[in-house]
């Protein structure tokens, strides 16, 4: 990574935009602002510990009967688990634990169930949910997944959180992301990378709630102060970090930037159920949470730090200040999905998916000289399938219209042979893409050896213009749990996959758009 890169340029008045553009990786004008070396000394600790705070020992392994995988999609949810340790345990343990220890050479390093850039796992889990211990309690925790246990820091009476918890049988998980972590390798890009894994986390949730006939639901009408108060970013912190963040990049002694930045929160509940929430009410309890006796100081990461200013910056101003006029929460209804087949699938479990996934696949360590290590550097051929080209999945197709015109004049849109009915999929161009797919990710090999490379554009500028800044996080988030859900379909089917979070965003787009208004318009991710 350069430390020298200019920023790209940009017209927008939009915050999140202008970071946007200021992040993009260029084969021309280099890439985005980071260390330049590895700070090997002050490398983050991966596991963030509220000490003196009593623990609650979650079962390892938990407990809990196996869900074939196929059933996700073309079977009714199983019954409801009772919402026990057992069951918080399994949750926690399919979906956000530390899995295994892997070494190259001296450098040795812990793997999680979630994926991570480089392995450097920025965000943390907190869970609120009926006291096993104490009867007409609630507990506020946070996981601790080195030990799979959780950190009791505070309770409350449970008939006063009623606006939280408002029916037998529900938990809220929440969500939050220390940049620190990946700043430390990433520099300004972090703030992307950090969300990008909130979306993985939330859907490694969803995944393992559905298995205990959950349902997982985000909370999104919460504003940041709301989920700042649920995780307890004030208490036990590191040192409160300066009213206005630096308007330039410092080096020293900064334990601030350590601090927890809350994501998200998502609602745990039986499936089929539909609790009722009421956005202002749940605010008004959780400002309550400030008077609560927390227990625990979070332990120092690392000894000395940078604060890369643009990232803290912009997460201020994306912030989301309570629901979007006429937000509500809303429960989805399950629908099986007709156009897979259950013959693709391995007899795998959904466990098992997710073990074998968190063996290694999927995911990068550094080792002490700054190498990439990967044990998904060659995947498996797949006998018959598509032919060589370029594909387009058009996921929402009320927007088929809009794209095609949008895109290359000179592009097929045909749906290949024997594609299923219900599955958008097209053809744009015949051909072998391998170097393509290379160039585009930062010229890594990895990227061309796979049997099919996959990037994502999102409706950018028109969102943001929409709804509001605080929508850039979500785009990222949407794009992890996408990730994660192809991670987990890479394995049921037999072949392991890999994350590329190094890419030219521009020469990205040029493969798809002509018209640099259009390129604005609709941004790779």
């Amino acid at each position: 990574m350069s430390s020298s890169a200019s920023p790209s340029s940009s017209t927008s008045t939009s915050a999140a935009a202008d970071y946007h553009c200021r992040t993009k990786h260029s084969p021309t004008a280099g890439y985005a602002r980071g260390p330049g070396r590895l700070d090997w000394a002050n490398q983050p600790n991966p596991f963030l510990r509220f000490s003196p705070a009593p623990q609650l020992p979650l079962p390892n392994p938990p407990p809990v009967a196996p869900v074939p995988y196929p059933a996700l999609f073309h079977s009714p949810p199983p019954p409801p688990q009772p919402l026990a340790v057992d069951s918080l345990s399994a949750l926690l343990f399919h979906s956000l634990a530390l899995s295994a220890w892997k070494s190259a050479g001296l450098s040795t390093w812990s793997l999680l169930v979630n994926p991570s850039r480089c392995n450097l796992h920025p965000t943390e889990a907190h869970l609120v949910f009926p006291h096993p211990r104490e009867a007409g309690r609630l507990a506020v925790a946070h996981y601790a997944p080195r030990d799979h246990l959780l950190e009791v820091r505070a309770t409350a009476p449970v008939r006063d959180r009623s606006a939280i918890l408002s029916a037998p049988g529900m938990a809220v998980l929440a969500l939050s992301s220390i940049f620190w972590r990946e700043a430390w390798k990433y520099g300004e890009r972090a703030l992307r990378y950090c969300n990008h894994d909130v979306g993985h986390a939330l859907a490694a949730v969803a995944v393992a709630a559905a298995t205990l006939g959950w349902d997982a639901r985000l909370l999104d009408g919460l504003s940041d102060e709301d989920l700042g108060r649920l995780v307890g970013v004030e208490k036990g912190s590191p040192a409160t970090p300066p009213e206005e963040p630096p308007d330039k990049v410092v080096k020293g002694k900064a334990p601030w930037v350590e601090r927890q930045h809350p994501d998200c929160a998502v609602l745990l509940f039986p499936a089929g159920s539909e609790p009722e929430i009421d956005y202002g009410r749940m605010s008004e309890m959780l400002r309550g949470f400030d008077g609560l006796e927390w227990v625990g100081k979070a332990n120092a990461l690392s000894k000395d730090h940078v604060v890369w200013d643009v990232i803290y910056r912009t997460a201020e101003q994306v912030k989301k200040h309570g629901p979007a006029p006429g937000e509500r929460f809303f429960v989805m209804p399950r629908q099986k999905s007709p156009a897979l087949s259950k013959g693709l699938y391995n007899e795998l479990t959904v466990q098992e998916a997710a073990e074998e996934k968190r063996g290694g696949h999927g995911r990068h360590a550094c080792d002490g000289k700054g190498y990439v290590l990967s044990d998904a550097d060659a995947l498996p051929p797949i006998r018959g399938g598509l032919p060589r080209g370029m594909y387009f999945l058009v996921r929402n197709e009320e927007h088929f219209d809009a794209l095609q015109h949008a895109m290359r004049q000179d592009f097929e849109w045909v749906k290949p042979e024997g594609c299923p009915d219900g599955l958008p999929l097209y053809r744009l161009m015949k051909g072998d893409c391998q170097k393509l797919a290379m160039q585009v990710s930062c010229f890594q090999e990895i990227a061309s050896h796979g049997c099919f490379s996959r990037g994502m554009i999102a409706r950018f500028e028109p969102v943001l213009h929409e709804k509001g800044e605080w929508m850039y996080p979500r785009l990222f988030w949407e794009t992890g749990i996408l990730g994660q859900v192809l991670y987990l379909e890479a394995h049921a089917v037999g072949i392991s996959a890999t994350g590329i979070g190094c890419y030219f965003d521009d020469a990205a787009a040029v493969v798809l758009f002509t018209n640099p208004a259009e390129r604005q318009h609709y941004l790779e991710k």
